[in-house]
């Protein structure tokens, strides 16, 4: 359907006039009744009735009209959503239940009027991402840095160090630990399933394995966060890693134990990345509110080396 011909029927039914509907289109009056005649044709109904009095709806144009009003609102709702600087501030995150998504949830409550779309790229790797950025399909988002130097315009700064926790079931000889180092973690096997070779997940965790003497399994199919949680839970030797700010819920039980890891502690280093120049008004708030937020953990941490400086 023509939205045009569907704006220009409104805006006659509206105005009463086809000289009405042209001066507030910009059109002719010619043009406005080839635009009505050719919708009509389009439905098979006349919608409406002319006379010397004026224009009026016809019972068609009449039932018609609440629906082309509905129309024209989803076409301009679809306009918006991809326009920049009109459609909504849109993040993406690796992982919905990670620390960034928990940021983003604390910004949106912190700034309700900000239209805020949170989305995951089908693509998980860092190059993908930054490409995203860079070509404006996305406004930020939230990466382990894994290179020094990003193209300018396209910038970086890290804003969240999560800290790692060991999350074990009732049954893991640590289960009573109440804190660990990473020297305590290398007799047990540390299953972290699903790791596509060269994501900035398997990056993070072969180099902290390498840095630790750590057997991190990385090998064999992910099925999913709720059958990991099910085999650690009814396991004698089963452990697996998971950030601080990372939200999951279990049975109760299922009992699970969450330890902290200390002396250093591994910590997951989110960054932002954005276009400096991009033009929407609302990614200064969002930075700015993130540099103002950013607590950096206590204690001795660790972070790989290509995450200790990624500023540009």
């Amino acid at each position: 359907m023509d939205l045009e011909a569907v704006r220009t029927f409104v805006a006659v039914a509206d105005g009463g006039q086809f000289r009405i509907a042209a001066d507030e289109l910009g059109i002719t009056q010619q043009a406005v009744s080839k635009r009505i005649a050719a919708l009509e044709r389009e439905l098979g109904v006349l919608l409406f009735a002319r006379s010397a009095r004026g224009t009026q709806l016809s019972v068609d144009g009449q039932a018609f009209l609440p629906h082309a009003r509905e129309l024209l609102r989803v076409a301009d709702r679809a306009i918006t959503s991809v326009r920049p600087g009109r459609r909504a501030l849109r993040i993406d995150v690796l992982n919905r239940r990670a620390a960034p998504a928990a940021a983003l949830h604390a910004f949106h409550q912190s700034h309700p009027g900000i239209d805020l779309d949170v989305v995951t790229l089908p693509d998980a790797d860092v190059d993908s991402a930054v490409a995203a950025v860079a070509d404006g399909t996305i406004d930020a988002t939230f990466r382990a840095v894994t290179r020094r130097q990003l193209a300018l315009p396209v910038k970086a700064f890290r804003v969240i160090d999560d800290p790692h926790q060991l999350l074990v079931g009732p049954r893991h000889p640590l289960a009573e630990a109440t804190s660990l180092t990473p020297a305590d973690l290398r007799p047990y096997r540390i299953w972290m399933p699903g790791m596509m070779p060269g994501s900035e997940w398997r990056l993070y965790y072969e180099e902290l394995a390498r840095a630790f003497t750590l057997a991190i399994d990385m090998g064999g199919p992910s099925f999913g966060v709720e059958v990991l949680l099910d085999e650690l839970a009814h396991s004698t030797d089963l452990a697996t890693f998971v950030g601080e700010g990372t939200r999951y819920f279990w049975p109760e039980t299922f009992d699970l134990r969450r330890i902290p890891i200390v002396d250093p502690t591994p910590v997951y280093p989110h960054s932002i990345i954005w276009r400096d120049d991009n033009p929407h008004p609302a990614l200064a708030a969002f930075l700015h509110h993130l540099q103002s937020t950013t607590t950096p953990p206590t204690g001795k941490t660790w972070v790989p080396h290509w995450a200790e400086k990624v500023e540009n």
